[in-house]
Protein backbone atom coordinates (compact mmCIF):
# COMPACT_ATOMS: atom_id res chain seq x y z
CA UNK A 1 0.00 0.00 0.00
CA UNK A 2 1.40 3.41 -0.91
CA UNK A 3 0.97 6.56 1.12
CA UNK A 4 -0.94 9.45 -0.34
CA UNK A 5 -0.09 13.06 0.26
CA UNK A 6 -3.16 14.93 1.44
CA UNK A 7 -3.79 18.61 1.06
CA UNK A 8 -4.58 20.54 4.23
CA UNK A 9 -8.24 20.66 3.13
CA UNK A 10 -8.33 16.84 3.07
CA UNK A 11 -6.43 16.19 6.30
CA UNK A 12 -8.14 15.24 9.55
CA UNK A 13 -7.46 17.85 12.23
CA UNK A 14 -7.77 17.70 15.99
CA UNK A 15 -8.65 20.89 17.88
CA UNK A 16 -7.23 20.41 21.37
CA UNK A 17 -9.43 21.26 24.33
CA UNK A 18 -8.50 24.70 25.62
CA UNK A 19 -6.62 25.64 22.45
CA UNK A 20 -8.96 28.58 21.81
CA UNK A 21 -9.42 31.45 24.24
CA UNK A 22 -12.63 31.68 26.25
CA UNK A 23 -14.53 34.95 26.23
CA UNK A 24 -17.37 36.59 28.12
CA UNK A 25 -20.73 36.62 26.42
CA UNK A 26 -21.29 40.23 25.33
CA UNK A 27 -23.91 42.27 27.22
CA UNK A 28 -25.48 43.13 23.85
CA UNK A 29 -26.57 39.47 23.50
CA UNK A 30 -26.80 38.16 27.08
CA UNK A 31 -28.17 39.00 30.53
CA UNK A 32 -25.94 37.90 33.42
CA UNK A 33 -22.58 36.17 33.44
CA UNK A 34 -21.90 33.91 30.45
CA UNK A 35 -18.64 32.27 29.29
CA UNK A 36 -18.16 31.04 25.73
CA UNK A 37 -15.52 28.41 24.97
CA UNK A 38 -15.21 28.05 21.18
CA UNK A 39 -14.96 24.42 20.07
CA UNK A 40 -14.84 24.61 16.29
CA UNK A 41 -15.36 27.11 13.50
CA UNK A 42 -16.86 26.59 10.08
CA UNK A 43 -14.33 25.41 7.49
CA UNK A 44 -15.52 25.55 3.88
CA UNK A 45 -17.45 23.85 2.45
CA UNK A 46 -18.96 23.10 5.88
CA UNK A 47 -20.91 25.92 7.50
CA UNK A 48 -21.23 24.58 11.07
CA UNK A 49 -19.61 25.94 14.22
CA UNK A 50 -19.85 25.03 17.87
CA UNK A 51 -19.11 26.33 21.34
CA UNK A 52 -19.47 25.27 24.95
CA UNK A 53 -21.52 28.00 26.61
CA UNK A 54 -21.75 28.27 30.40
CA UNK A 55 -24.47 30.39 32.03
CA UNK A 56 -24.25 31.36 35.70
CA UNK A 57 -27.53 31.15 37.66
CA UNK A 58 -30.15 33.45 36.12
CA UNK A 59 -28.03 34.23 33.05
CA UNK A 60 -29.60 33.91 29.61
CA UNK A 61 -29.44 34.89 25.98
CA UNK A 62 -31.53 37.66 24.50
CA UNK A 63 -34.33 36.66 22.16
CA UNK A 64 -32.73 35.62 18.87
CA UNK A 65 -33.07 33.50 15.73
CA UNK A 66 -30.70 31.38 13.64
CA UNK A 67 -30.99 31.37 9.83
CA UNK A 68 -30.39 27.60 9.63
CA UNK A 69 -31.48 26.56 13.12
CA UNK A 70 -29.48 25.50 16.17
CA UNK A 71 -28.89 22.38 18.25
CA UNK A 72 -28.14 22.57 21.98
CA UNK A 73 -26.72 19.61 23.90
CA UNK A 74 -26.99 20.20 27.65
CA UNK A 75 -23.83 19.04 29.43
CA UNK A 76 -24.23 20.26 33.03
CA UNK A 77 -26.63 21.95 35.42
CA UNK A 78 -30.23 22.96 34.90
CA UNK A 79 -31.46 25.41 32.29
CA UNK A 80 -34.43 26.90 30.53
CA UNK A 81 -35.44 27.38 26.92
CA UNK A 82 -38.44 29.12 25.40
CA UNK A 83 -39.78 29.60 21.91
CA UNK A 84 -41.70 32.85 21.31
CA UNK A 85 -45.31 32.27 22.34
CA UNK A 86 -44.54 28.94 24.00
CA UNK A 87 -43.94 27.81 27.58
CA UNK A 88 -40.60 28.00 29.38
CA UNK A 89 -39.16 24.46 29.37
CA UNK A 90 -36.60 23.01 31.78
CA UNK A 91 -33.51 21.39 30.25
CA UNK A 92 -31.00 19.07 31.95
CA UNK A 93 -27.78 17.17 31.11
CA UNK A 94 -28.22 14.83 28.17
CA UNK A 95 -31.17 16.78 26.74
CA UNK A 96 -30.87 17.77 23.08
CA UNK A 97 -32.78 20.88 22.04
CA UNK A 98 -33.50 21.29 18.30
CA UNK A 99 -34.41 24.83 17.31
CA UNK A 100 -35.79 25.24 13.77
CA UNK A 101 -34.51 27.91 11.38
CA UNK A 102 -35.70 31.45 12.07
CA UNK A 103 -37.49 30.47 15.30
CA UNK A 104 -37.43 33.25 17.90
CA UNK A 105 -36.18 31.81 21.19
CA UNK A 106 -33.91 32.21 24.21
CA UNK A 107 -32.02 29.82 26.50
CA UNK A 108 -30.05 30.05 29.72
CA UNK A 109 -29.54 28.81 33.26
CA UNK A 110 -32.17 28.20 35.90
CA UNK A 111 -32.53 30.87 38.59
CA UNK A 112 -30.42 29.05 41.21
CA UNK A 113 -28.27 26.67 39.12
CA UNK A 114 -25.63 27.21 36.44
CA UNK A 115 -26.04 25.43 33.10
CA UNK A 116 -23.66 24.51 30.28
CA UNK A 117 -24.53 23.39 26.79
CA UNK A 118 -22.80 22.78 23.49
CA UNK A 119 -24.35 25.05 20.87
CA UNK A 120 -24.07 24.01 17.21
CA UNK A 121 -25.28 26.19 14.38
CA UNK A 122 -24.58 26.90 10.73
CA UNK A 123 -23.86 30.22 9.13
CA UNK A 124 -25.72 31.62 6.16
CA UNK A 125 -24.11 34.50 4.30
CA UNK A 126 -21.68 34.95 7.20
CA UNK A 127 -24.36 35.12 9.92
CA UNK A 128 -25.21 32.52 12.58
CA UNK A 129 -27.75 34.58 14.55
CA UNK A 130 -29.96 37.65 14.51
CA UNK A 131 -30.09 39.19 17.98
CA UNK A 132 -33.33 40.77 19.16
CA UNK A 133 -34.66 42.28 22.41
CA UNK A 134 -33.78 41.34 25.98
CA UNK A 135 -35.77 38.62 27.75
CA UNK A 136 -37.72 40.34 30.53
CA UNK A 137 -37.65 38.99 34.08
CA UNK A 138 -41.34 38.09 33.68
CA UNK A 139 -40.63 36.14 30.48
CA UNK A 140 -37.68 34.41 32.16
CA UNK A 141 -39.86 33.36 35.10
CA UNK A 142 -42.56 32.17 32.70
CA UNK A 143 -45.30 34.42 34.07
Amino acid sequence: MTEQTLSSAEAVTVARAGSQDSYRGPAEWFTGSVRVDPLFAAHQPAAGSGALVTFEPGARTDWHTHPLGQTLIVTAGCGRVQQWGGPVQEIRPGDVVSIPANTKHWHGAAASTAMSHIAIQEQQQGSVASWLEKVSDEQYRGV
